[in-house]
């Protein structure tokens, strides 16, 4: 039985790939590491490619090992396709071929996924290209049956929120099949990253997804970071943990009172709602933006905190543990809310496990991977904080989570304030003259976040990938509603928040 270090062994190693290895290895290691994937010994972080390369991050779970193999020797039919026996990697290397016209080889699914056939011709990330279709309508997946119906919703939606189509086939109101279709906001940003500088880098990671603007901006500068071999200054390193938290408790607490709203109970969307404008003031008081937008960048953060701001972070903690009890006594003994969400949308934990999931969505669902706690980067290695992890993997189970998350934020906000160390907050970025590669794993909201990237010698991005956890959050959602009712695929959708834009890229 191969583990990831004996796959990684049989490739090529690249140098400068701190802090995880990078293989380069051929065909046959190629479909090894796939074989592990089906068979559930490795866990797929990302997948992505280039002109004439393909490369697949993975996470050997137990020894929480980390490595990136690369595909660079292609067969005229191109790369063996991770799909066809793992299917979370599906749809990326649909993208991935609508980027880069690689092709894989027996990919279970043909169609595109990122381009709706108003692309131009030429590739934005490689030289090949497939043969793009005639543009028509998109082939859904067929349901049969009898008494069965359509249902389409979107792209365009009735609330101001980013366009997705949902195509659902049902049996009166019982959801039989749902699917997807995404790609409606692709920005382009991993073309727009090729020859950025790094401050235009993180500028641009920091926009991937709006609500993850910290987590993004923090794992594209660890990325850079680790090609480099920068020590960032300590002030800086426990600064962005307290962004980061920041982040994470403004949108769990915005995210608790729309699933409450969308289970029909306004109160709590009205309550959490006040909360989280809470946080978002006391965060710009702190750091002078609301979102901590463009203040991680590679070298430390380009905002201290001073003694007003962190006064006013003691302050909002106080505010938060006076109120919150009161909030989640409401959720709890509110039987008609609990009826809504309590074995709704329920996510299986081997489903869970096999798509890698997350965050909320698969702490909800048994597994507990957290990179803050799995991986130990600084300064979580000296902080004291518990990851809660349920197996009922439901609606309510996602709710308890963020729920139990928004406190553990708090003891963590609190830990960082007393631990504050002194001193700068950003360090220069040394020029190198070669080329070099780095990668980061940061953990957001919705759970973990992947930047893999490589510098050319004038110090520029050659080439920035950058994963969101929703791509693997996603697929689950039409899993999760299958026979539940249409009426709660809204809450069961919020329950999720997976990211449109930051899957669009």
């Amino acid at each position: 039985m191969s583990t990831l270090s004996d796959i990684l062994k049989k490739g090529r190693s690249v140098p400068h790939h701190a802090p995880w290895q990078r293989a380069i290895v051929d065909a046959a290691t190629w479909t090894l590491a796939i074989s592990a994937l089906s068979e559930g010994r490795l866990i797929l972080l990302g997948l992505w490619g280039e002109a004439s390369a393909v490369h697949m991050a993975l996470l050997d779970e137990p020894t929480r090992a980390i490595g990136v193999l690369s595909l660079e020797e292609q067969e005229e039919g191109g790369y063996p396709s991770v799909a066809q026996l793992h299917p979370p990697a599906l749809r990326l290397e649909r993208a991935l071929r609508d980027l880069t016209g690689l092709e894989p080889q027996d990919l279970p699914d043909g169609r595109p996924w990122l381009d709706h056939g108003r692309w131009d011709l030429r590739h934005p990330l490689g030289e090949r290209r497939v043969a793009l279709p005639e543009v028509g309508p998109y082939a859904f997946l067929p349901a049969e049956g009898d008494s069965l119906h359509q249902i389409a919703v979107g792209p365009v939606h009735a609330g101001i929120i980013e366009p997705g189509h949902f195509r659902f086939a049902a049996n009166g109101e019982t959801v039989v099949r749902l699917e997807e279709r995404l790609g409606y906001v692709h920005k382009g940003i991993e073309a727009l990253m090729a020859g950025a500088d790094l401050i235009r880098g993180a500028q641009l990671a920091g926009r991937v997804s709006g609500d993850s603007t910290v987590a993004y901006a923090y794992a594209f500068s660890r990325a850079v970071e680790a090609a480099l071999g920068i020590d960032v200054p300590p002030r800086a390193i426990w600064l962005r943990a307290l962004m980061a938290e920041l982040e994470r408790l403004a949108n769990h607490l915005g995210d608790i009172g729309a699933i409450c709203n969308d289970a029909a109970f306004p109160l709590m969307l009205a309550h959490c709602g006040v909360l989280r404008e809470r946080v978002l003031r006391a965060a710009d008081a702190a750091f002078g933006h609301r979102l901590m937008r463009d203040r991680i960048v590679p070298g430390g953060v380009t905002s201290d905190l001073n003694g007003d701001g962190a006064a006013g972070l003691r302050s909002l903690l106080l505010e938060i543990r006076r109120q919150f009890p009161a909030l989640v006594e409401l959720y709890d003994n509110t039987a008609s809310l609990q009826d809504r969400t309590v074995g709704t949308g329920r996510l299986r934990a081997e489903l869970a496990r096999a798509y890698g999931a997350g965050g909320y969505v698969g702490r909800a669902s048994g597994r507990g991977f957290d990179t803050r706690q799995a991986l130990r980067f600084p300064p979580y290695d000296h902080l004291v904080f518990d990851v809660p992890v349920l197996n009922d993997g439901d609606v309510n189970a996602r709710v308890w989570i963020r729920i139990r998350e928004v406190e553990e934020s708090l003891l963590l906000i609190e830990q960082i304030l007393d631990r504050l160390p002194i001193g700068s907050v950003l360090k220069a970025i040394p020029s190198v003259g070669e080329r070099r590669e780095g990668m980061a794993l940061v953990e957001g909201f919705r759970g973990d976040v992947l930047v893999w990237l490589r510098l050319a010698p004038e110090g520029v991005v050659e080439r920035c990938h950058l994963r969101d956890p929703s791509w693997f959050q996603w697929p689950l959602i039409e899993a999760a509603i299958e026979g539940n009712i249409v009426a709660d695929f809204p809450l069961c959708n919020k329950s999720f928040n997976c990211s449109y834009s930051g899957h669009d890229l």
